[in-house]
């Protein structure tokens, strides 16, 4: 584990995300844990932690939130911004802090707005796959092969 040097820090980073739409009640949280047991995404990659994230934004810690691939992972679903006891809609913290990462450029818009057409890809994929599972299931098959071929080639 890596130590956190005070000096590192920016105190004004979460008055920054605050002042984004859907920013506002970030410093509501009180690190229940609520969103990352929502979340379906935490459910599959362990890395991914919207509490962890929160915290670090509360903590300062700017370069290492907006510099972080977990900002893309989340899938915009709404299933932790549902259960905040506090209402810090996290979904939206999550667009804010994408914004941010863009403004000060830790990764170009054009990979922001590819990702957000990949999002829609993928959730039009599932919808189709759904849709086959239940009226297709030889084409369901068929179509979990070649995803399933996709995704092996791209982690060799």
């Amino acid at each position: 584990m890596e130590n956190i040097l005070s000096k590192d820090l920016d105190p004004k980073f979460k008055f920054d995300v605050e002042a984004y739409p859907g920013g506002e009640n970030i410093k509501l949280c009180y690190a229940c844990g609520t969103c990352t047991a929502a979340c379906p995404v935490a459910g599959v990659n362990d890395d991914f932690n919207p509490r962890k994230i929160i915290r670090q934004v509360l903590l300062g810690m700017r370069r290492e939130v907006l510099s972080s691939p977990m900002l893309w992972q989340c899938i915009q679903c709404y299933a932790c911004y549902a259960k905040c006891p506090q209402n810090v809609k996290f979904r939206d913290v999550m667009k804010a802090l994408r914004a941010l990462a863009v403004k000060e450029g830790h990764v170009q818009a054009d990979m922001a707005e590819e990702l957000v057409r990949l999002e829609e890809s993928m959730l039009k994929l599932r919808r189709d796959a759904a849709n086959l599972l239940v009226a297709d299931r030889p084409k369901y098959a068929a179509l979990k092969q070649r995803v399933d071929e996709c995704l092996a080639s791209l982690k060799s």
